[in-house]
């Protein structure tokens, strides 16, 4: 049996991770959680003191005896940096650091494709959270604007003018600290192992760009790039907001392919080395052509059953075979359904969600589809508050679901909206 510390885990990983280690005569792994939750009470008080190379140290004392065999985390915030950070001073498998903190750093990224995959870069300006004119950002107006170092997509969006920019960068002192203590960890550690020049208190304007919003997901295995598949994003009509997840792509074979190829360069030009990643791109309709939104270094989690439901491959097991230094089996196999969608419940009215499903209709869903698996994310008060201001809605539920074809999943998404009283008001 393989020991192996999980870091930062939520929503969909324990019971994937449970389900890779299924093993009734001979179990396969063991798994130890640390970390905490962002965005529960009392967990998420520790954020206010998070230190992550205190973090690190700490457990690498605790776990010196441990036999471990590997590190994982799904987690971009806090996770994966402390992940390849930890793996690096056990000396277990895991990714470069400075890849990793490249990739994640939305400005130097920008950067480094400027030169090595210019098409599938856009136009782009860095300027600091304390910008005072429109003269400091020389990109024109519309544009999308997001942080240098992402959090959950917090205050990722498009704005038409500098009235809308100023409104969108105004910050209660409670928001500001919460923000500041977001990005801290990810600025300490830019602070001691780069000479990058812009930190995480900076946001970045890119040109907008239209087409077929995707996800390419894939593996570095001992240097050599997979590409595992391609995931379709569907926003909630008028917004920046997503409402499902498709796979697989609905893109002509043409374009995919182009896709896979681009993020293949992408990936290889950032330099990562070692384990799951997760291109954003837009496509377009007419030409194919692919630009970049962003790389998440790291396992997208909400899609690893997508993948096991209609190719047979979970990225949680595949996660887990990297991190032990074994190299996982990459074949596509037939999995038990033709699509899979992970389905997004949002609300654009500021209000909760008005009755939350209980144990019976939890039940129901259990027997209604055994493979559905729904995540919960019901929020009040302050934290809605802040994700309405920060997003324009608020997530309260995504389900995975797979089916004989679109209209059957279709079908099926309807039914368990209808009995479990979910809005989208």
């Amino acid at each position: 049996m393989k020991n192996i510390l999980v870091l930062f885990d939520a929503d969909w990983d324990q019971s994937q991770l449970a389900k890779a280690a299924e093993d009734e005569t001979n179990p396969r792994y063991r798994f130890f959680y640390e970390g905490f939750d962002l965005f529960s009470f009392p967990s998420n008080a520790r954020l206010l003191t998070f230190d992550i190379f205190k973090f690190v140290d700490r457990l690498a004392k605790k776990y010196r005896h441990a036999n471990l065999s590997g590190i994982v985390s799904s987690n971009e915030q806090f996770g994966a940096l402390a992940g390849a950070l930890l793996a690096k001073k056990m000396g277990l498998p895991g990714p470069d650091p400075k890849a990793l903190i490249a990739a994640q750093h939305k400005y130097v990224a920008r950067r480094i494709l400027e030169q090595a995959v210019p098409a599938a870069n856009v136009a782009f300006h860095a300027f600091p959270y304390t910008f005072k004119s429109a003269a400091e950002i020389p990109l024109k107006f519309p544009f999308y604007v997001k942080p240098v170092k992402a959090a959950y997509s917090v205050l990722a969006r498009r704005v038409n003018s500098f009235t809308e920019l100023q409104q969108h960068m105004t910050f209660h002192p409670w928001e500001q600290y919460i923000i500041k203590r977001l990005v801290r960890p990810f600025n300490d550690v830019v602070k001691k192992l780069t000479d990058f020049d812009v930190d995480a208190h900076w946001m970045i304007a890119e040109e907008l760009i239209d087409g077929e919003q995707i996800n390419v997901d894939g593996v570095v295995v001992d240097g050599e790039v997979h590409i595992l598949g391609i995931i379709d994003a569907v926003m909630y009509p008028g917004t920046d907001q997503f409402m499902r997840f498709e796979y697989p792509t609905r893109l002509p074979a043409a374009h995919a392919a182009r896709a896979r190829d681009t993020a293949k360069r992408i990936v290889q030009a950032l330099g990562l080395d070692h384990g799951l990643f997760n291109v954003e791109m837009r496509v377009c309709r007419e030409t194919g052509e692919c630009r970049l939104i962003e790389v998440n270094p790291r396992m997208a989690a909400q899609f690893s059953d997508l993948y096991e439901k209609v190719d047979g491959t979970n990225l949680h097991d595949v996660a887990l075979k990297i991190a032990t230094g074994e190299t996982p089996d990459l074949t596509l196999a037939c999995g038990k359904y033709k699509v899979a969608t992970s389905f997004v419940f949002r609300k654009f009215d500021g209000t909760p969600l008005a009755n939350p499903p209980g144990h019976e209709k939890l039940t129901w869903l259990k027997e209604f589809d055994p493979d559905a698996f729904l995540a919960m994310f019901i929020k009040t008060g302050g934290g809605l508050k802040r994700e309405m201001k920060w997003l324009g809605s608020h997530r309260y539920a995504t389900l995975n679901m797979g089916g004989e074809s679109e209209q059957h999943l279709l079908d099926k998404y309807q039914t368990v909206k209808q009995t479990l009283g979910f809005e989208t008001g």
